[in-house]
């Protein structure tokens, strides 16, 4: 094993990338001082905080001590001695008679010992007398498809509600956050352990849901028919007059709740950037309402929050299907492009096999096409002859008649 092998090994495993910038901006440390103190450009902790790339080496190491969390520090929980009713009466005496409050539950006596020696090492208690429910609740066993179906009956009939209000479309917010669950079981191995799983899965759900191609689409091409109230109905156009982008900011933040740096990872923007949509859209809003222009931010925020779930709560939305049909529809899916993929590898394995068994082993030239060739005279036979034929003619004629004589053979 190499020495960078050994180093890599010896650094705790890094975190997701959305949960690397947030680990920065807790910190308050902007990528210019990442990069110095690391030793790499801004645009590579960029990349490392996109999932682009990953630091390596000792980079790695001082990348991972840079934005490592502080310990929390969690006070000793001291546990009160077990004291028995022998003891108690003895120490108490009178007071002992006391009855106990009525909030505390009585504790279950304990069976008296016999008169005998103490032995020399007495035997440890047993581990189910000594921890306590919580304990043993969480040391239970879940299978993936009991945490799958946990988090869908959790999260899902609220993250409807929010996609309806980021599109304005009942069937395709539906359909968003189904397409969204079915992506996180095929991926549930990297979800599972995720810091926010319905974080993971919103986020899947906003980006499919703000697709442009659904506009191409017929049922999605227009929005649903906006709610009866004038002010739901007002509300209502004001979000969907405000770009994507800046109605799923004011929504993330006076809607669900969360703060800047996490809207801004989550949306793949900066916290200024992400602050700029959230400021532009609350006055566009605002607008509408005098009495959130005339409110103090919190107070705004307040009043926002509870508009938008109002609105949310007062229209019908769909109800998503159950989490088991879910499941199997992303594993049906799953099992389809697979079939596909290996489909398409045999189809195009046969057609390069019939190629090379079809194809010429040599090289034979095409025979070029016949064309029709002017100004060559035909073979043999008289002919007339031209202007320039019998200009040379003359001329040849002349020329013997001041030459030589001829030689004439003579038979001896």
């Amino acid at each position: 094993m190499t020495r960078s092998t050994t180093d890599e090994a010896a650094v705790p495993p890094l975190p997701s990338p959305k949960e690397r910038r947030r680990l920065r901006e807790a910190k308050s440390l902007s990528e210019e001082e990442v990069a110095a103190a690391v030793g790499v450009t801004r645009a590579t902790v960029r990349s490392w905080e996109t999932g682009r790339t990953s630091p390596r080496g000792r980079k790695r190491a001082l990348y991972a001590k840079l934005i490592a969390p502080e310990p929390a520090v969690k006070p000793e929980v001291v546990k009160p001695p077990v004291v028995t009713a022998e003891a108690a009466a003895v120490v108490a005496g009178p007071v002992a008679a006391v009855p106990a409050a009525p909030d505390l539950p009585e504790a279950s006596p304990l069976p008296e010992a016999p008169p005998a020696a103490p032995p020399a090492d007495p035997p440890p208690a047993p581990v189910s007398d000594t921890r306590s429910g919580a304990e043993a609740a969480d040391e239970r066993r879940v299978s993936p498809a009991e945490a799958f179906d946990e988090l869908y009956a959790r999260t899902a009939p609220g993250l409807v509600r929010q996609t309806y209000l980021l599109t304005g479309r009942r069937t395709l917010a539906r359909e968003s956050v189904e397409r969204a669950f079915e992506l996180a079981w095929q991926r549930w191995p990297e979800v599972a352990v995720d810091r926010d799983p319905a974080g993971w899965v919103r986020a899947a759900a906003y980006e499919y849901a703000m697709s442009p191609w659904h506009r191409l689409r017929r049922t999605h091409r227009h929005p649903d028919a906006p709610p009866t109230e004038p002010g739901k109905r007002a509300l209502f156009d004001a979000l969907l007059d405000l770009p994507p982008a800046y109605r799923r900011t004011l929504l993330l933040y006076d809607g669900v709740g969360l703060d800047l740096p996490e809207i801004a990872a989550e949306t793949e923007a900066s916290t200024p950037a992400a602050a700029g949509r959230l400021m532009t859209a609350r006055a566009a809003v605002a607008e509408r309402f005098p009495e959130l222009a005339d409110a103090a931010p919190a107070e705004q925020s307040a009043l926002l929050h509870d508009r938008l779930g109002g609105l949310a709560r007062a229209e019908h939305v769909p109800v998503p299907r159950p989490a088991r049909a879910v499941r199997t529809g992303s594993e049906n899916k799953a099992r389809l492009w697979t079939r596909a993929a290996v489909a398409g590898v045999a189809l195009l394995i046969a057609v390069t096999g019939l190629t090379l068994h079809t194809a010429p082993t040599h090289y034979e030239p095409p025979i070029s096409p016949p064309e029709r060739v002017g100004g060559v005279p035909p073979r043999g036979g008289p002919q007339k002859l031209t202007a320039q034929d019998l200009k040379l003619q003359k001329s040849l004629s002349e020329q013997l008649a001041h030459g030589p004589e001829r030689l004439v053979p003579q038979l001896e």
